[in-house]
Order: C-alpha cells, then sequence, then structure tokens
C-alpha cells in the first residue's frame, strides 16, 4: 500500500483491491489524518479538499467538532472534545410569578391587614385571570376589556388593580416588560357613569333612635360601649383596643393611639391623622364612669365581651350583637360604623366648627367633613331634639363648654 501527498491537506491511498483519501489538519496541537473511502475520481478529489478546507476554517473559528465530522474516529475519542451544552431554556415570566413576586414584598413592607386584602384580591380576581399568562403578552387591551367587564364602583375596582398594576411595575423594574400596559389606562374614561360615582353614604342614626338602641341594650357593658361609640366617633377597631391607661377622665379626653386589626393589636392608627385626642363629652365619660367596675382590673381593656370576658375578636362578633339590639330597638339596620357618621353629623347640626370635628374624627382636613356631611351643618334641629342630643354631646370640659352656638 502506498500513499502520495496531493499538495493540499490530503492524502491519495492505494492498495491491493482498494483506493481512499486520507485528509491531514493540525487539531490541538496534533496532526491528525482521516481516511476517506472514497476512490481517485476527480469529484472525489475535489470533495476532499473542499471538506479538509471547511475542517481547517472550522478549527479557526474555533467551532470545530471532531465527532461531528468522524464519528467512528478513534482519534476524536482520544481527544478532549468541547463540550457542547444547548444554552439552558429561558424561563417565560408569567404574570402570576411577578403577583406572587409582589405578595413577598408586600407582607415585608405594607401594613399587615393591608398586605391580607391584597392578597385576598389576587386569590379571588387576579391569579384566576392571569396566572398563566406570559407577562409580555399582556396588552393595554386585555387590561381595558377586563376593567370594562367589572360591575363595581370605581373604589372597588382601584383596590382590585393595586396589586395587579404593583406587580406589572416590579416586572417593569426587573426588566421582564419595556414598559407597563397599564401606562395608557384612564379609568375615568373606560368606566361608565353609574361605576364613577361613590356608593357610600351616611346614613347617621337620629336621637329617637340612639335612645332606643341605648334602651334595648340588654347588658349594661353593651350599652356602655355602643353609647361611647356614638359620642366620640372611634372606629370599632379603635374602641375595642382602647385601654384604661389612655383614658383621661380628669382632663376630659381620651387618646386614640392603637387599633385591633385582623386578630391583632397594633401600636398605630389607620392614618397619621387618627393618632389624636378625642373630647370626653357627657354621653362617653358616663359611659366610661359606668364601665370603670367591669374591666378596670382585668386586661387593661376599657371594653371587653361581656360574654367571653375577653378582648372582641373584631368587628363581626360585634356586628352579630348589634344587629341582636337592632332588631329589639326595632330600628332599621345600618352597620355598627355608622355610629361614627353620627357622631360627626350630629356634631354639625349642633353647630361645632367643621375642622374642629376633623380632626375629633382623625381626617387632616375638612375634605371628608364637607363631602360626607355637608348637609347636616345647616340642617338645624327642632328645640326637642337640640336639648336632648345636647344631653350627650354638651362638653364636660368647663373650659369649652360654650363650644355650640346658641339658637332661639
Amino acid at each position: 500500500m502506498g500513499a502520495r501527498s496531493s499538495g493540499t491537506g490530503i492524502e491519495l491511498r492505494k492498495g491491493q483491491h482498494s483506493e481512499t483519501i486520507r485528509i491531514v489538519f493540525q487539531y490541538q496541537g496534533k496532526r491528525c489524518r482521516e481516511t476517506l473511502k472514497l476512490s481517485h475520481t476527480k469529484n472525489n478529489i475535489s470533495y476532499a479538499r473542499r471538506l479538509q478546507g471547511e475542517i481547517v476554517n472550522a478549527i479557526e473559528r474555533g467551532q470545530f467538532n471532531y465527532c461531528e465530522y468522524f464519528p467512528n474516529s478513534k482519534i476524536a475519542k482520544a481527544l478532549r472534545q468541547p463540550v457542547i451544552i444547548d444554552p439552558p431554556a429561558t424561563k417565560v415570566v408569567t404574570v402570576g410569578d411577578l403577583l406572587t413576586d409582589y405578595l413577598l414584598i408586600a407582607e415585608r413592607n405594607l401594613e399587615y391587614s393591608t398586605f391580607l386584602c391584597y392578597q385576598q384580591i389576587a386569590r379571588d380576581h387576579l391569579f384566576p385571570k392571569w396566572e398563566s399568562l406570559p407577562a409580555q403578552q399582556l396588552t393595554t387591551r386585555d387590561l381595558r376589556t377586563w376593567i370594562m367587564s367589572m360591575t363595581t364602583k370605581r373604589k372597588t375596582i382601584q383596590l382590585i388593580l393595586t396589586p395587579m398594576r404593583n406587580a406589572i411595575e416590579l416586572g417593569v423594574a426587573e426588566e421582564v416588560l419595556e414598559t407597563s400596559p397599564f401606562d395608557s389606562i384612564k379609568l375615568g374614561k373606560i368606566l361608565s357613569r353609574s361605576q364613577r360615582t361613590s356608593a357610600f353614604k351616611a346614613d347617621p342614626f337620629n336621637i329617637d333612635e340612639i335612645d332606643a338602641i341605648l334602651a334595648a341594650c340588654t347588658r349594661e357593658e353593651d350599652r356602655n360601649m355602643l353609647l361611647f361609640a356614638f359620642c366620640t366617633g372611634m372606629r370599632p377597631s379603635e374602641y375595642i383596643a382602647l385601654q384604661w391607661r389612655s383614658v383621661c377622665a380628669s382632663q376630659y379626653y381620651v387618646g386614640v393611639d392603637r387599633a385591633f386589626v385582623d386578630g391583632g393589636n397594633k401600636d398605630t392608627a389607620k392614618t397619621p391623622a387618627g393618632l389624636r385626642h378625642i373630647d370626653l363629652r357627657v354621653g362617653a365619660l358616663d359611659a366610661v364612669m359606668a364601665q370603670r367596675p367591669h374591666t378596670e382590673g382585668d386586661s387593661g381593656l376599657v371594653f371587653l365581651n361581656p360574654v367571653t370576658r375577653n378582648q372582641w375578636a373584631g368587628d363581626k362578633p360585634i356586628y352579630k350583637r348589634w344587629k341582636e339590639i337592632l332588631t329589639l330597638a326595632s330600628v332599621r339596620f345600618r352597620n355598627p360604623y355608622q355610629t361614627r357618621h353620627t357622631f360627626a353629623s350630629n356634631l354639625l347640626m349642633l353647630g361645632a366648627n367643621q375642622m374642629y370635628v376633623a380632626q375629633q374624627m382623625g381626617h387632616i382636613d375638612t375634605t371628608m367633613v364637607t363631602r360626607n356631611y355637608g348637609k347636616w351643618v345647616s340642617a338645624g334641629l327642632d328645640y326637642n331634639r337640640r336639648q336632648r342630643l345636647l344631653k350627650l354631646y354638651r362638653q364636660c370640659n368647663p373650659k369649652r363648654r360654650n363650644e355650640f352656638p346658641k339658637f332661639k
């Protein structure tokens, strides 16, 4: 068997019964020869030359894979072949992924009650609709169609959209999305007129209803708590967390410095302005003094559940008891929060200053007072009802007893 070089990186080899062409090249510092079982025809020689040139070029570019060209070669098995690893498949980030990430952040940074609210919204409204959708496929049109399908009021829609919007903004910050599809959404332009109108309406109790409710209380502790609520305007979450240390009867005020929310006490209020002092009026002071024998020596809380002798567990047990009392009193049902609205509207009817009422309620200015209770500012009262209200709402503090203007 003999071999002769063609001068172009190939060798033509001839045996007794066959011909082959051998390709020669340098790879990883070694001289490599690979045999092609081809006869020495013009076409085969041309093919071998092109193949040898292709191999040399691939080696120079760092793209040569020995096994691809010569899978059965002994040299290929002996050489260190570059491991070709397919790039990992890029994970498709879904809207559900962004919502999950946002809720983890919200749990660390928001009030726990706010986090629980967002978590519930995500569970009820967001995950069922958007969980599996790739975030990059979410469009403004998708959002607009979804929002327009909602039948609730604007305030509720805004609440539902808040965690969704924040999750999408997180996607923009992490460069999952280039822009937020919320940027072009204007609620005022896509909601109906009825949705844009607030459903809230203050529906306070008049003095006849207040008297009937208090008279229907079969337990003195229930009466004390409701009288206190009517005469201070405190939220249920505030008065069930009220401690005796925050009651300053000698100075005629009570301090609001904590609340009971979602099963736990927190040393804060709903808003910064909610941390406030409320004047103890006649009705509120009477309620506090009547309550002292029941709870002053117990847990430190002013109002306890008279059945369990423990702290009220939140709004639900109060709501249940409140409903029973209104049924006994034959008074049209409104929720317990309306005691707060009753306090504000009665002060305004008696002639109190709007800014003062706002401060007592825990508002930073008079905006809420004017919007929600404006019609009671000039509503007025007949003499009999005015005198009955004054028995509850007159100031105890001698320095403030001339608070209300006198009417003939």
